[in-house]
Protein backbone atom coordinates (compact mmCIF):
# COMPACT_ATOMS: atom_id res chain seq x y z
CA UNK A 1 0.00 0.00 0.00
CA UNK A 2 1.47 3.33 -1.09
CA UNK A 3 0.77 6.14 1.39
CA UNK A 4 0.88 9.87 0.67
CA UNK A 5 3.26 11.36 3.24
CA UNK A 6 4.49 14.88 3.97
CA UNK A 7 7.58 15.53 6.08
CA UNK A 8 7.78 18.94 7.79
CA UNK A 9 11.48 19.72 8.21
CA UNK A 10 14.46 18.50 6.15
CA UNK A 11 17.08 18.05 8.83
CA UNK A 12 18.67 14.75 9.80
CA UNK A 13 15.38 13.16 10.79
CA UNK A 14 13.03 14.66 8.21
CA UNK A 15 15.18 14.24 5.11
CA UNK A 16 16.48 10.76 5.93
CA UNK A 17 13.04 9.51 6.98
CA UNK A 18 11.34 11.06 3.95
CA UNK A 19 13.86 9.57 1.53
CA UNK A 20 13.55 6.16 3.19
CA UNK A 21 9.74 6.30 3.08
CA UNK A 22 10.04 6.96 -0.65
CA UNK A 23 12.49 4.10 -0.97
CA UNK A 24 9.95 1.63 0.48
CA UNK A 25 7.27 2.79 -1.95
CA UNK A 26 5.44 5.79 -0.49
CA UNK A 27 4.75 9.15 -2.16
CA UNK A 28 6.65 11.77 -0.15
CA UNK A 29 6.89 15.56 -0.05
CA UNK A 30 9.67 17.00 2.12
CA UNK A 31 8.92 20.57 3.23
CA UNK A 32 11.19 23.24 4.67
CA UNK A 33 10.77 27.00 5.12
CA UNK A 34 14.42 27.50 4.17
CA UNK A 35 14.14 28.37 0.47
CA UNK A 36 17.89 28.02 -0.13
CA UNK A 37 17.87 24.52 1.37
CA UNK A 38 15.02 23.39 -0.87
CA UNK A 39 16.69 24.89 -3.93
CA UNK A 40 19.86 22.96 -3.13
CA UNK A 41 17.87 19.76 -2.72
CA UNK A 42 16.35 20.32 -6.16
CA UNK A 43 19.93 20.55 -7.43
CA UNK A 44 20.90 17.33 -5.65
CA UNK A 45 22.94 19.13 -2.97
CA UNK A 46 22.38 17.63 0.49
CA UNK A 47 22.06 20.03 3.45
CA UNK A 48 23.55 17.41 5.80
CA UNK A 49 26.37 14.89 5.69
CA UNK A 50 24.99 11.36 5.86
CA UNK A 51 26.62 8.42 4.02
CA UNK A 52 24.48 7.25 1.10
CA UNK A 53 21.84 9.94 1.47
CA UNK A 54 22.57 11.77 -1.80
CA UNK A 55 22.16 8.60 -3.86
CA UNK A 56 18.98 7.66 -1.99
CA UNK A 57 17.44 11.10 -2.48
CA UNK A 58 18.29 11.42 -6.15
CA UNK A 59 17.09 7.90 -6.96
CA UNK A 60 13.67 8.59 -5.46
CA UNK A 61 13.42 12.06 -7.00
CA UNK A 62 14.10 10.46 -10.37
CA UNK A 63 11.43 7.78 -9.91
CA UNK A 64 8.90 10.42 -8.85
CA UNK A 65 8.31 9.28 -5.28
CA UNK A 66 10.15 12.16 -3.58
CA UNK A 67 9.45 15.88 -4.02
CA UNK A 68 10.37 19.09 -2.19
CA UNK A 69 8.41 22.21 -1.25
CA UNK A 70 8.49 25.32 0.92
CA UNK A 71 4.70 25.52 1.29
CA UNK A 72 3.49 23.73 4.44
CA UNK A 73 -0.24 24.32 3.96
CA UNK A 74 -0.27 23.24 0.31
CA UNK A 75 1.78 20.16 1.14
CA UNK A 76 -0.78 19.10 3.75
CA UNK A 77 -3.63 18.89 1.24
CA UNK A 78 -4.62 15.46 0.06
CA UNK A 79 -2.09 13.66 2.26
CA UNK A 80 -2.61 10.63 4.47
CA UNK A 81 0.04 11.46 7.05
CA UNK A 82 2.05 14.56 7.92
CA UNK A 83 5.19 13.99 9.98
CA UNK A 84 6.50 16.81 12.17
CA UNK A 85 10.31 16.70 12.11
CA UNK A 86 11.17 20.20 13.32
CA UNK A 87 13.67 21.16 15.99
CA UNK A 88 12.98 21.04 19.72
CA UNK A 89 16.04 22.87 21.09
CA UNK A 90 16.60 23.06 24.85
CA UNK A 91 15.64 26.24 26.64
CA UNK A 92 18.92 28.00 27.53
CA UNK A 93 17.91 28.45 31.17
CA UNK A 94 15.69 25.49 32.09
CA UNK A 95 16.84 22.79 29.67
CA UNK A 96 13.20 22.04 28.82
CA UNK A 97 12.39 21.29 25.18
CA UNK A 98 11.30 24.41 23.27
CA UNK A 99 8.15 23.40 21.38
CA UNK A 100 7.39 26.62 19.50
CA UNK A 101 8.43 25.15 16.14
CA UNK A 102 6.35 22.03 16.69
CA UNK A 103 3.24 23.98 17.59
CA UNK A 104 3.73 26.47 14.75
CA UNK A 105 4.02 23.59 12.29
CA UNK A 106 0.86 22.01 13.71
CA UNK A 107 -1.08 25.21 13.05
CA UNK A 108 0.06 25.46 9.42
CA UNK A 109 -0.57 21.78 8.77
CA UNK A 110 -4.06 21.98 10.25
CA UNK A 111 -4.96 24.95 8.07
CA UNK A 112 -4.00 22.99 5.00
CA UNK A 113 -5.95 19.82 5.74
CA UNK A 114 -8.77 19.11 3.31
CA UNK A 115 -9.67 15.69 4.66
CA UNK A 116 -8.71 13.15 7.31
CA UNK A 117 -4.97 12.89 7.99
CA UNK A 118 -2.73 11.74 10.80
CA UNK A 119 -0.33 14.32 12.22
CA UNK A 120 2.65 12.25 13.33
CA UNK A 121 5.27 13.59 15.71
CA UNK A 122 8.79 12.47 14.82
CA UNK A 123 10.40 15.29 16.75
CA UNK A 124 11.42 14.29 20.26
CA UNK A 125 8.84 15.94 22.53
CA UNK A 126 7.93 15.77 26.24
CA UNK A 127 4.94 13.89 27.57
CA UNK A 128 1.68 15.65 26.75
CA UNK A 129 2.90 17.32 23.56
CA UNK A 130 0.96 15.12 21.15
CA UNK A 131 -2.29 15.79 22.98
CA UNK A 132 -1.54 19.50 22.78
CA UNK A 133 -0.87 19.13 19.06
CA UNK A 134 -4.29 17.49 18.70
CA UNK A 135 -5.95 20.41 20.48
CA UNK A 136 -4.12 22.97 18.33
CA UNK A 137 -4.80 21.16 15.07
CA UNK A 138 -8.46 20.63 15.93
CA UNK A 139 -8.80 24.35 16.54
CA UNK A 140 -7.30 25.44 13.19
CA UNK A 141 -8.52 22.65 10.91
CA UNK A 142 -11.70 23.12 8.89
CA UNK A 143 -13.15 20.14 10.75
CA UNK A 144 -12.11 18.29 13.89
CA UNK A 145 -12.89 15.07 12.03
CA UNK A 146 -9.89 15.79 9.80
CA UNK A 147 -7.44 15.43 12.68
CA UNK A 148 -5.79 12.46 14.37
CA UNK A 149 -2.36 12.31 16.00
CA UNK A 150 0.31 9.70 16.57
CA UNK A 151 3.67 9.65 18.30
CA UNK A 152 6.36 7.88 16.28
CA UNK A 153 9.79 8.45 17.87
CA UNK A 154 12.90 8.03 15.74
CA UNK A 155 15.95 5.98 16.67
CA UNK A 156 18.39 7.00 13.95
CA UNK A 157 22.12 7.24 14.58
CA UNK A 158 23.87 9.93 12.59
CA UNK A 159 26.30 8.26 10.23
CA UNK A 160 24.17 5.11 10.08
CA UNK A 161 20.71 6.64 9.74
CA UNK A 162 19.64 4.96 6.49
CA UNK A 163 20.48 1.48 7.75
CA UNK A 164 18.81 2.26 11.08
CA UNK A 165 15.60 3.19 9.27
CA UNK A 166 15.51 0.31 6.81
CA UNK A 167 16.72 -2.29 9.34
CA UNK A 168 15.36 -1.06 12.69
CA UNK A 169 15.31 -2.83 16.04
CA UNK A 170 11.66 -1.87 16.41
CA UNK A 171 9.01 0.59 15.26
CA UNK A 172 7.25 2.45 18.07
CA UNK A 173 3.87 4.10 17.54
CA UNK A 174 1.66 5.73 20.14
CA UNK A 175 -1.91 6.27 18.94
CA UNK A 176 -5.46 6.08 20.28
CA UNK A 177 -7.38 6.71 17.07
CA UNK A 178 -7.83 3.32 15.38
CA UNK A 179 -7.69 4.79 11.89
CA UNK A 180 -4.40 6.45 12.78
CA UNK A 181 -2.99 3.22 14.17
CA UNK A 182 -4.07 1.30 11.06
CA UNK A 183 -2.44 3.87 8.76
CA UNK A 184 0.82 3.77 10.74
CA UNK A 185 0.93 -0.01 10.42
CA UNK A 186 0.42 0.35 6.66
CA UNK A 187 3.25 2.89 6.42
CA UNK A 188 5.75 0.62 8.14
CA UNK A 189 4.44 -2.67 6.75
CA UNK A 190 7.35 -3.02 4.26
CA UNK A 191 9.96 -3.11 7.06
CA UNK A 192 8.06 -4.72 9.95
CA UNK A 193 8.65 -8.45 10.39
CA UNK A 194 9.06 -11.10 13.08
CA UNK A 195 12.50 -9.66 13.76
CA UNK A 196 11.28 -6.04 13.67
CA UNK A 197 8.33 -5.69 16.04
CA UNK A 198 5.68 -3.00 15.64
CA UNK A 199 5.31 -1.68 19.19
CA UNK A 200 1.91 -0.03 19.57
CA UNK A 201 1.39 1.91 22.79
CA UNK A 202 -0.51 4.73 24.41
CA UNK A 203 0.62 8.17 23.26
CA UNK A 204 2.31 8.98 26.57
CA UNK A 205 4.24 5.71 26.55
CA UNK A 206 5.66 6.42 23.09
CA UNK A 207 6.72 9.88 24.22
CA UNK A 208 8.53 8.46 27.25
CA UNK A 209 10.16 5.62 25.27
CA UNK A 210 12.27 8.01 23.21
CA UNK A 211 13.53 9.99 26.20
CA UNK A 212 14.07 6.87 28.30
CA UNK A 213 16.09 5.19 25.54
CA UNK A 214 18.42 8.14 25.05
CA UNK A 215 18.65 8.75 28.79
CA UNK A 216 19.68 5.14 29.38
CA UNK A 217 22.34 5.28 26.66
CA UNK A 218 23.69 8.55 28.06
CA UNK A 219 24.00 6.92 31.49
CA UNK A 220 25.75 3.92 29.92
CA UNK A 221 28.28 6.17 28.18
CA UNK A 222 28.96 8.18 31.33
CA UNK A 223 29.36 4.92 33.23
CA UNK A 224 32.05 3.49 30.95
CA UNK A 225 33.86 6.84 30.92
CA UNK A 226 34.03 6.77 34.71
CA UNK A 227 35.11 3.12 34.64
CA UNK A 228 37.96 4.16 32.32
CA UNK A 229 39.21 6.57 34.99
CA UNK A 230 39.12 3.76 37.52
CA UNK A 231 41.04 1.52 35.12
CA UNK A 232 43.80 4.09 34.83
CA UNK A 233 44.02 4.42 38.61
CA UNK A 234 44.29 0.68 39.28
CA UNK A 235 46.25 -0.42 36.21
CA UNK A 236 43.41 -2.12 34.34
CA UNK A 237 42.54 -1.78 30.63
CA UNK A 238 39.13 -0.28 29.86
CA UNK A 239 38.91 -1.99 26.47
CA UNK A 240 39.24 -5.38 28.13
CA UNK A 241 36.78 -4.38 30.84
CA UNK A 242 34.24 -3.12 28.31
CA UNK A 243 34.50 -6.35 26.33
CA UNK A 244 34.23 -8.43 29.47
CA UNK A 245 31.05 -6.77 30.67
CA UNK A 246 29.61 -6.21 27.20
CA UNK A 247 29.54 -9.94 26.48
CA UNK A 248 26.99 -10.24 29.26
CA UNK A 249 23.70 -10.30 27.33
CA UNK A 250 22.04 -8.32 30.09
CA UNK A 251 24.44 -5.45 29.40
CA UNK A 252 25.48 -5.68 25.75
CA UNK A 253 28.52 -4.16 24.06
CA UNK A 254 27.03 -1.12 22.24
CA UNK A 255 27.71 2.24 23.89
CA UNK A 256 30.58 0.91 25.97
CA UNK A 257 33.16 2.84 23.96
CA UNK A 258 35.21 5.24 26.04
CA UNK A 259 35.54 8.83 24.85
CA UNK A 260 35.83 12.50 25.75
CA UNK A 261 32.12 12.86 26.55
CA UNK A 262 28.86 12.48 24.67
CA UNK A 263 27.30 15.14 22.48
CA UNK A 264 25.16 15.52 19.39
CA UNK A 265 21.61 16.60 18.76
CA UNK A 266 19.95 13.97 20.97
CA UNK A 267 21.68 12.82 24.14
CA UNK A 268 22.42 16.21 25.75
CA UNK A 269 19.08 17.73 24.77
CA UNK A 270 16.98 14.68 25.57
CA UNK A 271 18.71 13.99 28.88
CA UNK A 272 18.08 17.57 30.00
CA UNK A 273 14.47 17.40 28.83
CA UNK A 274 13.90 14.07 30.60
CA UNK A 275 15.33 15.48 33.80
CA UNK A 276 13.19 18.59 33.46
CA UNK A 277 10.01 16.62 32.76
CA UNK A 278 10.63 14.48 35.82
CA UNK A 279 11.04 17.59 37.97
CA UNK A 280 7.84 19.07 36.57
CA UNK A 281 5.97 15.94 37.67
CA UNK A 282 7.66 15.79 41.07
CA UNK A 283 9.79 12.75 40.19
CA UNK A 284 13.45 12.46 41.19
CA UNK A 285 15.78 10.95 38.57
CA UNK A 286 19.20 11.00 40.19
CA UNK A 287 20.87 8.75 37.63
CA UNK A 288 20.17 10.94 34.64
CA UNK A 289 21.07 14.06 36.62
CA UNK A 290 24.39 12.51 37.60
CA UNK A 291 25.10 11.44 34.02
CA UNK A 292 24.62 15.02 32.83
CA UNK A 293 27.00 16.37 35.48
CA UNK A 294 29.54 13.61 34.84
CA UNK A 295 29.50 14.35 31.11
CA UNK A 296 30.10 18.06 31.61
CA UNK A 297 33.01 17.30 33.92
CA UNK A 298 34.35 14.70 31.51
CA UNK A 299 34.81 17.19 28.71
CA UNK A 300 36.70 19.63 30.91
CA UNK A 301 38.90 16.84 32.27
CA UNK A 302 40.04 16.04 28.73
CA UNK A 303 41.64 19.47 28.46
CA UNK A 304 43.50 18.79 31.71
CA UNK A 305 44.63 15.43 30.34
CA UNK A 306 46.04 17.02 27.18
CA UNK A 307 47.83 19.62 29.27
CA UNK A 308 49.34 16.90 31.46
CA UNK A 309 50.79 15.07 28.46
CA UNK A 310 52.29 18.34 27.21
CA UNK A 311 54.58 18.75 30.27
CA UNK A 312 51.79 20.43 32.25
CA UNK A 313 51.89 23.57 30.11
CA UNK A 314 50.02 24.57 26.96
CA UNK A 315 51.41 28.09 26.79
CA UNK A 316 52.66 28.66 23.25
CA UNK A 317 51.99 25.04 22.25
CA UNK A 318 50.51 24.16 18.87
CA UNK A 319 47.92 21.39 19.20
CA UNK A 320 46.72 19.49 16.13
CA UNK A 321 43.18 18.15 16.48
CA UNK A 322 41.80 15.30 14.36
CA UNK A 323 38.02 15.62 14.19
CA UNK A 324 35.64 18.32 15.36
CA UNK A 325 32.18 16.77 15.09
CA UNK A 326 30.55 15.06 18.05
CA UNK A 327 31.15 11.64 16.46
CA UNK A 328 32.56 10.20 13.27
CA UNK A 329 30.73 9.86 9.95
CA UNK A 330 28.67 13.03 10.46
CA UNK A 331 29.09 16.79 10.04
CA UNK A 332 27.08 17.54 13.19
CA UNK A 333 28.84 19.90 15.61
CA UNK A 334 25.98 20.17 18.09
CA UNK A 335 27.20 19.69 21.69
CA UNK A 336 30.46 18.25 20.39
CA UNK A 337 33.14 17.71 23.04
CA UNK A 338 35.45 19.79 20.83
CA UNK A 339 33.32 22.86 21.60
CA UNK A 340 34.28 22.58 25.28
CA UNK A 341 37.76 21.09 25.09
CA UNK A 342 39.29 23.34 22.44
CA UNK A 343 38.30 26.69 24.06
CA UNK A 344 39.75 25.40 27.34
CA UNK A 345 43.01 24.57 25.57
CA UNK A 346 43.03 28.07 24.08
CA UNK A 347 42.50 29.62 27.50
CA UNK A 348 45.58 27.72 28.66
CA UNK A 349 47.60 29.39 25.89
CA UNK A 350 47.48 26.77 23.13
CA UNK A 351 47.14 27.47 19.41
CA UNK A 352 44.78 25.04 17.71
CA UNK A 353 44.77 23.69 14.18
CA UNK A 354 42.15 21.11 13.22
CA UNK A 355 40.95 18.88 10.42
CA UNK A 356 37.58 17.17 10.04
CA UNK A 357 36.72 15.01 7.00
CA UNK A 358 33.15 16.37 6.81
CA UNK A 359 34.34 20.01 6.65
CA UNK A 360 31.48 21.19 8.92
CA UNK A 361 30.08 24.64 8.29
CA UNK A 362 30.30 27.47 10.81
CA UNK A 363 33.45 26.35 12.62
CA UNK A 364 34.85 29.88 12.59
CA UNK A 365 31.86 31.10 14.60
CA UNK A 366 31.78 28.13 16.98
CA UNK A 367 35.54 27.89 17.53
CA UNK A 368 37.06 31.32 16.89
CA UNK A 369 40.81 31.34 16.51
CA UNK A 370 41.05 27.74 15.33
CA UNK A 371 42.92 27.17 12.06
CA UNK A 372 40.88 24.69 10.03
CA UNK A 373 43.02 22.70 7.61
CA UNK A 374 41.66 21.67 4.22
CA UNK A 375 43.64 18.44 4.17
CA UNK A 376 45.14 16.24 6.91
CA UNK A 377 48.60 16.62 5.37
CA UNK A 378 48.97 20.17 6.65
CA UNK A 379 47.55 19.48 10.11
CA UNK A 380 50.63 18.42 12.04
CA UNK A 381 53.23 20.81 10.65
CA UNK A 382 55.16 22.22 13.64
CA UNK A 383 52.62 20.77 16.09
CA UNK A 384 53.56 19.93 19.67
CA UNK A 385 50.85 17.28 20.09
CA UNK A 386 48.27 15.43 18.02
CA UNK A 387 44.83 14.89 19.60
CA UNK A 388 42.32 12.41 18.18
CA UNK A 389 39.01 14.05 19.08
CA UNK A 390 36.53 12.13 16.89
CA UNK A 391 36.37 8.47 15.85
CA UNK A 392 36.32 8.86 12.06
CA UNK A 393 37.03 5.44 10.54
CA UNK A 394 39.33 6.93 7.91
CA UNK A 395 41.68 8.19 10.61
CA UNK A 396 42.96 4.62 10.95
CA UNK A 397 44.43 4.76 7.43
CA UNK A 398 46.26 8.11 7.70
CA UNK A 399 50.02 8.38 7.20
CA UNK A 400 51.10 8.90 10.81
CA UNK A 401 54.74 8.51 9.90
CA UNK A 402 54.41 11.64 7.77
CA UNK A 403 52.56 13.37 10.60
CA UNK A 404 55.31 12.56 13.11
CA UNK A 405 58.08 13.80 10.81
CA UNK A 406 56.43 17.22 10.53
CA UNK A 407 55.87 17.75 14.28
CA UNK A 408 57.95 19.67 16.81
CA UNK A 409 57.16 17.16 19.54
CA UNK A 410 55.95 13.71 18.64
CA UNK A 411 53.11 13.27 21.14
CA UNK A 412 49.77 11.62 20.30
CA UNK A 413 46.76 11.76 22.63
CA UNK A 414 43.91 9.50 21.54
CA UNK A 415 40.64 10.47 23.20
CA UNK A 416 38.74 7.75 21.32
CA UNK A 417 41.14 4.80 21.68
CA UNK A 418 40.91 4.58 17.91
CA UNK A 419 44.53 3.86 17.03
CA UNK A 420 47.18 1.34 18.06
CA UNK A 421 50.16 2.14 20.29
CA UNK A 422 52.60 -0.14 18.47
CA UNK A 423 51.63 1.36 15.11
CA UNK A 424 52.02 4.92 16.39
CA UNK A 425 55.41 4.29 18.02
CA UNK A 426 56.62 2.55 14.85
CA UNK A 427 55.42 5.61 12.89
CA UNK A 428 57.81 7.78 14.90
CA UNK A 429 55.75 9.08 17.81
CA UNK A 430 57.72 9.23 21.06
CA UNK A 431 54.61 8.80 23.19
CA UNK A 432 51.04 7.67 22.55
CA UNK A 433 48.36 8.03 25.20
CA UNK A 434 44.93 6.34 25.34
CA UNK A 435 42.05 6.49 27.80
CA UNK A 436 41.54 3.92 30.53
CA UNK A 437 44.94 2.23 30.34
Amino acid sequence: MSVKITMIGTGYVGLVTGACFAEIGHQVICVDKDIAKIEKLHQGIMPIYEPGLDELVMRNVKNGRLKFSTDVEASAKGRDAIFLCVGTPPHPETGAADLKYVYAAAVEVARGLDGFAVIVTKSTVPVGTNRQIFEIASKYAKSKDYVAVASNPEFLREGAAITDFLEPDRVVVGAENQSAAKLMRAIYEPIVSEDVPFVETAIESAEVIKYAANGFLAVKLSFINEVSDLCEAVGANVSDVARGIGLDKRIGSPFLHVGPGWGGSCFPKDSMALHRTAKDYGVTMRLIESAIVANDERKLSMADRIKKHCDDSLQGKRIAVLGLTFKGQTDDMRESPSLVIIPQLQREGATICAFDPSHPEGVDGMLPGVTVCKTPDELCVNADALVVMTEWREFRSYDYQSFAKSMNKKIAIDLRNLLDEKTMITAGFESYHRLGE
